[in-house]
């Protein structure tokens, strides 16, 4: 196995923007009141996390974690092992090198997920490149999936803004509520690399290269891989995503 050791200097962001759209609560967690058809709901009611009150974000001065071999690795050739709905609100192709969700309709999310890998220590990168987008909308990257509903969601807004949330079934905690960042591209179309280094309880953010933040939290603790895209403006949203690589990380005592 080749190593490759790569230094993590984690810049402890200071201070956090108040979130922007969701009013805080005494609560840490919302719940919806689940949808009645006892078929798949690819739209069920948009869940609107509430923002922790626990999660620890913590200031790292270093971390140095030793990148082992590519262990998964997806060039989006093929839509195989990958759930993705299809609807006139919009649709996830794959293929070509890349995976596109296209959504026609204002306030519909969607999200494609693997059935594997499952794995719980890793180095994750995808690249994003929103072509349509209004300044209000999202797009991300999804990792520890578990299934549709339960995962951790790191979104990026289309006028600057950073994010992260953590989704189990109708229930959403904002884990890292929305800051601008100098990392992400303001409008589209842009490119974008997003990367994530978990490694136990602790969650590690990268932009472009750029550390953004780092968070302890316990509760998902091993899955697979997903994108997501949701229109809160008035217009169409389109954003491509490609080159996913994953490495195995080995943690330097």
């Amino acid at each position: 196995m080749k190593r490759i050791w790569i230094g993590f200097l984690l810049i402890f962001l200071s201070a956090c923007q108040p979130v922007s759209v969701e009013t805080q609560s005494p609560t840490t967690i919302v719940t919806l009141t689940p949808s009645p058809s006892a078929t798949v709901d690819w739209f069920p009611p948009t869940v609107t996390p509430e923002l922790s009150a626990t999660t620890e974000i913590t200031p790292t001065p270093g971390i140095m974690s030793e990148l082992g071999e590519i262990i998964f690795r997806d060039d989006f050739i093929s839509p195989d092992g990958w759930t993705v709905p299809q609807s006139d609100r919009g649709q996830i192709s794959i293929g070509n090198g890349e995976i596109n969700i296209i959504i026609n309709e204002s306030g519909t999310l969607f999200v494609g997920t693997l059935e594997k890998p499952d794995l719980r220590d890793f180095y994750a990168e995808i690249t994003a490149n929103p072509i349509l987008c209004s300044p209000d909308d999202e797009y991300g990257f999804l990792f520890r999936v578990s299934g549709r509903n339960q995962y951790y969601r790191f979104v990026l807004s289309c006028d600057g803004e950073v994010r992260l949330d953590k989704i189990i079934g109708e229930n959403g905690t904002i884990l890292y509520p929305w800051t601008r960042s100098a990392s992400v591209p303001v409008g589209a179309p842009s490119v974008s690399k997003l990367a994530v280094l978990a490694v136990g309880d602790q969650i590690h953010v990268f932009i472009n290269g750029d550390p953004q933040f780092t968070i302890q939290d316990r509760e998902l603790k091993v899955g697979s891989f997903g994108v997501y895209a949701r229109s809160v403006g008035d217009n169409a949203v389109t954003v491509s995503f490609s080159n996913l690589i994953v490495r195995d990380v080995l943690s330097k005592q």
